[in-house]
Formats: C-alpha cells, sequence, structure tokens
C-alpha cells in the first residue's frame, strides 16, 4: 500500500505487515531481510519506511503492569499516548514527557526519543525509560541504562534502526487534577522572546509560538505560553468532584486538501499578524485554568490538519542550535524565511536540554520548528536553512526530516559513529533500515 508520514511526502509503495503480538515480531524478522517498524505514522518524513517490509506495531497494543509505589508503567511499544491518558489521567498520573501530538505509540515515542513542553527541565522521553525489550536478528535483548547501556542509548533516538522495540517500561508522574494554570506572555522581538523562555524555569512548561515573517524591529515576536499542573485546591468548587476527566476524542475534520494557493506569503502574514495582536492583548494576566488536552494537544482538535497544506503535502523544519549560537543563528534563519516569504502560521519556539541517546535530537539551546508546503522552491530554501544551521553548530531532528543529505546528518550528529558501531555489534546494520536511512547513509 501507499505509505507517507504525516507530512505525506515522500509517498512510497510499501509492504505492510501487521504485528498483532509481541512475539510475531521475532518471526517477521527472521524472514525479512530488510524492515523497519512502524507506530501510527507521525513521524512527518521518511523515517518509518520500507518498501519491502513496513512491520505494523499497532496490534500490539497492551499494559502489561503498573506499580503505583514507584508510577513505573510496562506497555507494549504499540499503545497510544491517547490511552495511557485516557486510563491513567483519572488515577492521578500523567506521562513524563508528551510531545505535541497524543496520537502516537509508546515505541515510536522512545524511536524518536520525543520531547516536550518541558524539555528544559525534565528532558526527553528517553530519560525516563527505565527498560526496554528489543528485537534484534539474534533474539529479545533486554536493555536499560544499566544493562546493555550502549544498546539501550542508540536505541533511544535511534529511529527503529538497532531492533524492533516489543515493550518498553517508564516513569509516570502523579497529578491532582487534569487540569493546567496557563499564562501567556507577548514579546516584541527575539530577543525578549528568548529572554521570557529562559526566565521560565519556574514554570515546567514553556514554548513559544513564534511569528516567522515579522521583519525588524518586530523579527521574532512570540507568544510565550508557560504553564504547570494545577492542584485541587486551585479548581472551582464545581469541578471538585471530578478532578480527572479525559479528553473526548472530538474534533472538526479537514474534509479535503486545500487548494495549494491558500497558503502563501499574504494569507500567512495576515494571520500571523492577527493572531499576534489577538495574543499579546490577552496576555499579562494571571494563570487561567484549562485542560490538559488543548493545553498539550492543540492540534488534535483539527483531524486530519495534515489535508491544509494542499495534496503535494509538506515538510516540518525543525532545528535545535547550542545556546552560545542561538541568537545568531535564529535571527539569520528568520531573516532567510522571511525573504524567501514562505513563512509557516504553525512556528514554535522553546528551549531544550541535553539528549538521552546518541542520536537524540535535543542539545542544550532552542528549538525553531516550521511547516512548508511542498512546492517550487521550497526545498532550495531548506537547503539555506541547512546550512545556516551548520554554521552554527546545530541539527535537524530525524523524526521530523524528510531531504537533509549525508554530510549535513553527519555533521550535526557527533555521536553517529558511536551509533553506527552499537548497531553493527547488534547485527541490525543492514537489517532494520528505512528510506531516511539509506537516505542519510546510516
Amino acid at each position: 500500500m501507499m505509505l507517507s508520514g504525516w507530512g505525506r511526502y515522500p509517498v512510497l509503495d510499501c509492504r505492510l505487515h501487521a504485528c498483532p503480538v509481541p512475539d510475531a515480531a521475532e518471526d517477521a524478522i527472521a524472514g525479512a531481510t530488510s524492515l523497519i517498524a512502524r507506530g501510527n505514522g507521525r513521524a512527518y518524513g521518511d523515517a518509518a519506511l520500507n518498501p519491502t517490509h513496513t512491520l505494523s506495531m499497532l496490534g500490539s497494543d497492551r499494559f502489561a503492569g503498573f506499580d503505583p509505589e514507584t508510577g513505573v508503567l510496562t506497555c507494549e511499544a504499540g499503545v497510544m499516548l491517547s490511552e495511557i491518558l485516557r486510563v491513567f489521567v483519572p488515577r492521578g498520573w500523567f506521562p513524563p514527557v508528551v510531545p505535541g501530538t497524543k496520537l502516537v505509540t509508546v515505541g515510536g515515542m522512545i524511536a524518536a526519543d520525543v520531547h516536550g513542553k518541558n524539555h528544559h527541565r525534565d528532558g526527553s522521553f528517553g530519560a525516563h525509560v527505565t527498560q526496554l525489550e528489543l528485537a534484534t536478528p539474534d533474539g529479545v535483548v533486554t536493555c536499560s541504562p544499566d544493562t546493555n547501556a550502549e544498546l539501550f542509548a542508540a536505541t533511544i533516538g535511534g529511529m527503529g534502526l538497532t531492533g524492533v522495540i516489543l515493550r518498553a517500561s517508564f516513569r509516570l508522574v502523579p497529578v491532582e487534577t487534569a487540569y493546567m494554570m496557563s499564562e501567556t506572555r507577548a514579546a516584541g522581538d527575539l530577543a525578549t522572546a528568548m529572554a521570557l523562555l529562559a526566565e521560565s524555569d519556574a514554570w515546567p512548561y514553556t514554548v513559544a509560538w513564534i511569528d516567522c515573517l515579522a521583519s525588524a524591529p518586530a523579527r521574532g515576536r512570540s507568544l510565550i505560553h508557560r504553564g504547570r499542573h494545577a492542584t485541587h485546591a486551585e479548581l472551582p468548587r464545581g469541578r471538585r468532584e471530578a478532578p480527572r476527566p479525559v479528553h473526548d476524542g472530538k474534533g472538526v475534520r479537514v474534509p479535503f486538501d486545500m487548494p495549494g494557493a491558500a497558503l502563501n506569503g499574504l494569507t500567512v502574514r495576515s494571520f500571523n499578524a492577527a493572531y499576534y495582536a489577538r495574543g499579546r492583548a490577552a496576555s499579562g494576566g494571571g494563570p487561567e485554568l484549562v485542560h490538559y488536552d488543548p493545553f498539550f494537544f492543540p492540534l488534535d482538535g483539527i483531524l486530519a490538519w495534515n489535508r491544509l497544506y494542499g495534496r503535494w503535502g509538506f515538510v516540518q523544519y525543525q532545528c535545535v542550535l547550542p545556546d552560545t549560537a542561538s541568537a545568531a543563528g535564529l535571527a539569520a534563519l528568520l531573516d532567510r524565511i522571511a525573504a524567501a516569504g514562505q513563512g509557516s502560521f504553525l512556528a514554535v519556539l522553546k528551549r531544550l536540554g541535553p539528549g538521552s541517546g546518541f542520536l537524540s535530537f535535543p542539545i542544550a539551546g532552542y528549538t525553531l520548528a516550521l511547516d512548508f508546503p511542498v512546492r517550487a522552491g521550497t526545498f532550495a530554501l531548506l537547503d539555506d536553512l541547512d546550512t545556516i544551521v551548520a554554521q552554527h553548530g546545530g541539527r535537524v531532528y530525524l523524526a521530523k526530516d524528510a531531504r537533509t543529505v549525508p554530510r549535513r546528518f553527519a555533521a550535526g550528529y557527533p555521536e553517529l559513529d558511536r551509533f553506527r558501531r552499537v548497531r553493527a555489534q547488534a547485527g541490525a546494520a543492514g537489517r532494520f533500515e528505512s528510506l531516511l536511512s539509506r537516505r542519510l547513509e546510516v
């Protein structure tokens, strides 16, 4: 069947095989010369595409155990984050790290070592994984920070290239309610936005929406959103009897592919200006009570939102720059994007800390993420952004990438050779492959 990532680019004819139980992965590995595991297909590019054998893990979706004393949950790799929230939020537990969508699997979160709004304080998802079971050509291997530690570090953020993740154990965190205390602050330029993010360490969760098309002196103007889990005492009396409701799964569906001409420099500039003005007018007040779902997963309320970019799809460009080079690097990136007039209305700026694995994306610094529809000029622009990122010592996120080249990838990931060595020792080289790994010559 024809498969793609969430960006709908590239599209590849793949043989899709189901893995209804974890043990079936061993048979799949034995019978395939090359394969890659696939979760819910929410990596944006080509990380979960293999033309000869793409192994769907969605059927391996069972909980295996939970320790209420430690908060450690053990589950199969195909369990969805949305299901963890549905089951455990009413019991007073929340995942330690969540990405921008709840429609991802545990295996996918580990393979991409996802980060969230709390990365500057709590690290990425892999930092909270206590153990995992990995199917390799030589059998199932148990990995942890203390057992088969190098293989564990290669698997966290390893994009499925060390084996098939079967089960994982990780710590949930206790919460009193399903609500967040959230506030918004407006920043009139990039320097102010970065300063506000740096000054927000008292808030567990921080993120900024950034206007990527605003020019000087308003270049980088942003809305900084900060939040923390609300306590039971902070709830209005009418909500205290049922303090932990979960998401309802409802949303508005995009019914068709939008015309390509609908998303252009003029419409994006107009949207960004109006969105910033509205956010600025509402900012500055005290914290407000909001449910976790719109706070963490606002786009999940728009079903099939990837169709907004038209039938040819889009690419998300996410990079991270080290602290010392972030100010200059971000300014150069924003100037190039504004000059091209191909900005995104979904642009995010966050602070990150160090990553967890050899190929984990985060480094201590700032990350910028933007969406670009696939059209004439897009890839030339992204090549220019790659050059700027490389000049400032940064790198791109493999879970979002669909087009960077091997030399740029290798320059950004200094532990690549170590990853290759561990992967080869596990017998995974040449056996676990994706369009991404072949493109980047991993």
